[in-house]
């Protein structure tokens, strides 16, 4: 008997405990906490990480888990460990009341609230504030040093209104204070002299009352930079701070600065005082061991994109120095400064040979040097005319001229109009001579660097006379070429294809994935010829669920051996070696392990400098088990075949791994639907939880996840995750809402944190408060999106109204975008659900195929030829196919109630498609809503709409599955009188 009642005793329990937790309610969405950016130190010792709220002040953490050493910094973000593991720095926001407050009243950008600046000396109290800072920086790779640029300092006037009430009273009393002692003195005593000594000793005394003021608005400060505090003069000061003698230097009008990697030298650039006319622009170069600033540049108009070679030795930049402030045409030129030299030299402009006629070195190309410090990279430009200013704007017309010969449509154009007004073409110059060699043009846009740039080529790209065929392929084919760095020549490597070509780390191969052909090629440059590296491996190399009219995606790829020896690939579970020159017999390194066990095998790269893998090296495999969905991590030796060693896995969902650089240290991320926590240790077998944010969840009815497998209307099994409360109760019957996309069970062990909604359903706020939630995976037959999306998800309803705890009854669906469509259809064929929701869902295909994805300006055409929409074929081949899979031409069949939101900024889907289907429901009498955010796109941005969608979904299908009263947008609509001044969202 004893044996028997304890489970129940427990069970019951449980239920009580469950069912004394509260649901969750949309006012905590704001105060709803998360892990944000982490860091570890260099040394392993040292983690930071950031907790923080949806909406309102979070916090930044620095611990050393072994000394149980923590120092938390209330609002930071932005943070960096030095490169010596010796110091935090991070930047602290303003109080989000504060920020709020000031946005309120409409404060000048002077007198909003600013960032203010911390560095800690790890593992001590020490710690430093200084207040109203624009930007930092440390080194890369060096230690020891902090760069800081001030903000401008606040008005007096403004500070004052700043302060809290209980200072403004003590500083008025100071301040009466001091102007009758001014009062005093200056009856006292006689002369000149000693009254502006006694004025000037009573300034003093109201700036320290001022500097006070400061110091108590940059509240939670354990220290003060005295420089900081008494620079705040006129304009932006940047202060260099060493770090382990704790002395500054300061720099008056600073625009720009930067430290070369190592940390041996800062750039900064000035600008002119505008109080004095014999004020200069400078470039400066300080000499951080020397303590010597040398000026570089003078005079100059504009300098911009700094770079330091990677030995910090040479350093350029473009600036302009020649022309009026009113030119219309501003020529930049490419300097260059090395040790040696007292000031930069000019290496390259408009007149240097090896410019092409009517180019100039561009203004907006990024700079780079070659790792060997030997070759730098820079773009060139077309000169762009003067802009004529006998034009008259109000009497010129204003139109787009749609061209068929166009490589983009206008609405393209005039989306990357600014990124072609700045397009460059890459160029060469080598420092000691005085020519550069064009290496890009027209015809070869794109150009990457190979071997960090010192090989003696570089990869050139274009997808010139293909681009047309981007409207109904959805990608372009392009041309290949090997370039010259030294003569400009170029190579063929491969002419109009799909692949997406890279250079191998060494730059002895060039290797791409032929979609079409689904093998792995490799171009060797020394022999100029071509090998198919893959074709001998039995396997499919991509995605077999693939169920897009289009070739489908790769598996992946790992990267090289070390000096390109091998190129390491994947199968859909597997890790092979491939031999570049396509003479040896690949090899399975997993020998079939993920295949056998259904394990996905990914590479984890825990030094993002790391070109290639060494040989025998052990590297991280992350792993998904896609049957049960498990994840887990495990170790195994490059280039080696074996059996991956198992290091943990289990029912949860992995996330980012940091490694420490110099220690075997690690910090990273895991999840479960109840949890999101970070761990800490030495290996990824167990760890320790470092966060425990998961208690802020303990009061409320949280959620479970379940996998359920079924068999669908075509007889294929399927499969999708069941969401019940922390009470669930099998005695109960449950009203369900179906969501859905396209397949998403992998995500099983994900974490959901109850939020606003940007466009569907949030599923912990649903759950709790007494739902069911069902996502199924749909898969799909071209030509068939709707009915494909019926067979699974109305096979899955009836699957579940079989369960004795589903209200079949109380069924509904919710979509957003490809989802939003698929609940349109559905609701056309089947009233099985009680009510519906979909977000921007495309009714009409005919009109949509043609449309134009407002966002990125293209056409939509390729989405139903060859991707999403699944149509596989062109309007005028199959109109059958568009106007069947239409829910628009059958709107009359719609007898569920439709909420749709559709806003009147979407750049995906149409917003006519939204209006289209609303007008039809509308004019059939049919019960059909629809919320228009004005302003948004396809998915809600702002905040304040996403809570207002949040409510509106919970009341619509509170009202319709749980028998709720209806809010007045429900029952009555909302007048456009009413606009601005009511919601709708009160229930009578």
């Amino acid at each position: 008997m004893r044996k028997i009642l304890l489970p129940a005793l427990l069970l019951l329990t449980s239920l009580a405990i469950g069912q004394s937790k509260k649901a969750l309610t949309h006012d905590l969405y704001d105060g709803w906490k998360s892990v944000g950016e982490r860091l570890i130190s260099n040394d392993g010792n040292f983690i930071v990480y950031a907790i923080n709220p949806q909406e309102g002040d979070g916090e930044m953490m620095i611990q050393n888990i072994k000394t149980g050493y923590t120092k938390k910094i209330a609002r930071g973000y932005n943070a960096a460990i030095t490169q010596d593991s010796r110091f935090a720095v991070v930047k602290i926001k303003p109080p989000y009341q504060d920020t709020r407050q000031a946005k309120i009243k409409k404060k000048k950008p002077d007198e909003m609230p600013k960032d203010s600046l911390v560095y800690v000396l790890l593992g001590t109290d020490s710690i430093v504030k200084i207040p109203r800072i624009k930007s930092y920086k440390t080194p890369e790779k060096g230690s020891g040093w902090l760069a800081y640029h001030l903000d401008k300092p606040m008005p007096d006037s403004a500070r004052k209104k700043a302060l809290p009430d209980s200072l403004k009273i003590r500083i008025d009393m100071l301040t009466r204070l001091a102007d009758s002692m001014i009062r005093i003195s200056l009856d006292s005593v006689k002369g000149k002299i000693e009254k502006e000594e006694v004025m000037a000793a009573a300034k003093k005394a109201v700036k320290e009352i001022y500097k006070k003021a400061d110091d108590a608005m940059t509240e939670d400060a354990e220290g003060d930079d005295a420089s900081a505090a008494t620079a705040l003069s006129e304009g932006t000061e940047l202060l260099v701070k060493n770090l382990v003698t704790n002395t500054n230097r300061s720099f008056k009008l600073v625009s720009d600065y930067g430290f070369d990697e190592k940390g041996s030298l800062l750039y900064i650039k000035t600008t002119k005082n505008t109080k004095d006319t014999n004020s200069r622009a400078q470039v400066l170069l300080y000499d951080l061991k020397t303590g010597i600033a040398d000026t570089i540049m003078s005079g100059l108009n504009d300098a911009k994109n700094f770079v330091f070679d990677e030995a910090g030795k040479q350093l350029a930049f473009v600036a302009e120095r020649d022309s009026s402030s009113k030119a219309l045409q501003k020529f930049y030129r490419l300097w260059h400064w090395a040790p040696g030299k007292d000031t930069a030299s000019i290496l390259a402009d408009k007149h240097t040979p090896g410019m092409r006629i009517g180019n100039t070195v561009s203004e907006y190309a990024t700079l780079r040097f070659s790792q060997n410090g030997q070759q730098l990279y820079f773009g060139t430009a077309p000169v762009q005319p003067a802009r004529d200013t006998t034009l008259v704007d109000f009497e010129l017309a204003r139109l787009d001229v749609w061209h068929y010969n166009d490589d983009y449509l206008q609405p393209q154009q005039l989306k990357q109009l600014t990124q072609e007004q700045r397009r460059s073409y890459l160029a060469v110059a080598r420092p000691g001579t005085n020519q550069i060699v064009q290496l890009g043009s027209e015809d070869a846009e794109n150009i990457s660097l190979v071997d960090e740039g010192n090989a003696a080529w570089v990869l050139a790209e274009s997808t010139k006379g293909n681009r047309s065929s981007q409207q109904w392929e959805g990608r372009t084919k392009s041309t290949a070429y090997v370039v010259n760095t030294t003569t400009g020549e170029r190579t063929l490597i491969k002419n109009n294809s799909f692949g997406n070509y890279t250079a191998s780390p060494r730059g002895n191969y060039v290797y791409w994935y032929d979609p079409k052909l689904q093998q792995y090629f490799t171009y060797n440059i020394a022999a100029g010829s071509i090998k198919n590296i893959s074709q001998k491996i039995p396997v499919p190399l991509y995605d077999t669920e693939n169920d897009v009219p289009d070739f489908p995606r790769a598996a992946g790829t790992i990267g090289w051996m070390s000096a390109d020896q091998y190129f390491l690939i994947k199968d859909e579970f597997d890790i092979w070696k491939l031999d570049p020159n396509g003479e040896e017999q690949p090899q399975n390194l997993t020998l079939g392990y993920g295949r056998q066990q259904k394990i996905d095998f990914g590479y984890v790269s825990l030094d993002p400098e790391k070109r290639f893998i060494e040989n025998g090296e052990p590297i991280l495999l992350s792993a998904l088990n896609k049957f049960d969905k498990h994840a887990g991590y495990f170790l195994h030796k490059a280039g080696e075949a074996g059996v991956p060693a198992r290091l943990e896995m289990g029912a949860y969902s992995s996330g980012p791994v940091l490694k420490a650089r110099a220690a075997d240290q690690y910090l990273w991320q895991k999840a479960t639907p109840s949890s999101s926590e970070l761990y800490y240790g030495s290996s990824l077998a167990g760890g320790v939880a470092v966060t425990n944010i998961a208690a802020q969840q303990k009061d409320y009815n949280w959620f479970t996840s379940e996998l359920v497998k079924w068999k669908m209307l075509d007889g294929k099994m399927s499969e999708g995750i069941l969401f019940k409360p922390e009470n669930f109760d099998p005695k109960k019957k449950y009203p369900v809402v179906f969501y859905f996309y396209e397949r998403n069970s992998d995500n099983l062990y994900n974490y959901r944190a109850p939020a606003p909604s940007a466009s569907t359903i949030n599923i912990p706020y649903f759950v709790s408060n007494g739902y069911l939630v069902f996502d199924p995976n749909i898969y799909y037959k071209t030509g068939e999106p709707g009915q494909s999306a019926y067979n699974s998800v109305v096979s899955a309803a009836r699957h579940l109204s079989k369960m004795p705890f589903v209200d079949s009854t109380k069924m509904g669906i919710q979509g957003q975008s490809w989802g939003g469509y698929q609940v349109a259809y559905l609701i056309t064929k089947t009233n099985m659900f009680r009510a519906a929701g979909a977000g921007a869902p495309v009714a009409n295909m005919t009109s949509a195929y043609g449309g134009i994805r407002w966002g990125a300006g293209i056409n939509r055409q390729f989405q139903y030829e060859k991707t999403q929409s699944r149509i596989g074929a062109t309007l005028w081949q199959r109109p059958d196919l568009y106007i069947k899979n239409s829910p628009l031409f059958v709107a009359d069949k719609v007898n569920t109630p439709l909420l749709m939101m559709h806003n009147d900024a979407d750049g995906s889907v149409p917003w006519y498609q939204g209006i289209e289907f609303f007008t039809a429901l509308k004019r059939l009498d049919k019960k059909v809503w629809m919320l228009q955010y004005n302003g948004e796109d396809h998915n809600l941005v702002e905040r304040k709409n996403r809570k207002d969608l949040s409510v509106r979904l919970s009341q619509f299908f509170d009202y319709y599955l749980k028998g709720a009263k209806p809010a007045q947008w429900i029952k009555e609509g909302l007048p456009a009188t009413e606009k601005g001044r009511s919601w709708g969202l009160q229930v009578d």
